[in-house]
């Protein structure tokens, strides 16, 4: 798997905030979504979606799961009832890595983990991992998902 380090440039992001099971993802990120389709923010060149990992599913108790689902802005967010926050994710130096499948089963943030990060002389930075979601929506296949996954460091 290819790997790079790049300076990752702070983003201003539109976050949900997913406290509990994976399971309910979905439907969280859904609410960004409407916000996203009610505020016409569908240029996906310009308003890239992310999700910013806090936790590990697969080593989490499922109550205990947190991840943010966002869409790069411009503007901060106003009152809305979808509960979408302005959130940014830093300035930071990362490794990054292209997965293409499913996103159920990310195979660049597990080589990451267990395999570049042990053997590159690299420590984990302040900021949790990262994933780019490079292609979204109804139309894509699991087959076609393509997650940039980017792992900040030190």
């Amino acid at each position: 798997m290819d790997v790079q380090i790049v300076l990752f440039p702070e983003t201003k992001v539109a976050a949900i905030e997913h406290h509990g099971p994976p399971a309910l993802e979905h439907a969280t990120a859904q609410k960004l979504i409407a916000w996203k389709l009610a505020h016409a923010l569908v240029d996906p060149l310009k308003y890239r979606s992310y999700g910013v990992h806090y936790t590990n599913p697969q080593t989490t108790p499922a109550a205990e799961h947190h991840v943010d689902f966002c869409l790069s802005i411009d503007e901060d967010v106003g009152p809305n009832p979808h509960g979408i926050i302005t959130k940014v994710i830093p300035r930071c130096r990362c490794a990054l890595a292209r997965d293409i499948g499913s996103r159920a089963n990310n195979k660049a943030a597990a080589y990451l983990y267990e395999q570049w990060l042990p053997q590159s002389g690299e420590s984990i930075g302040g900021f949790p991992i990262f994933f780019h979601y490079v292609n979204v929506g109804p139309g894509i296949r699991e087959e076609e998902m393509i997650t940039d996954v980017y792992l900040p460091l030190r």
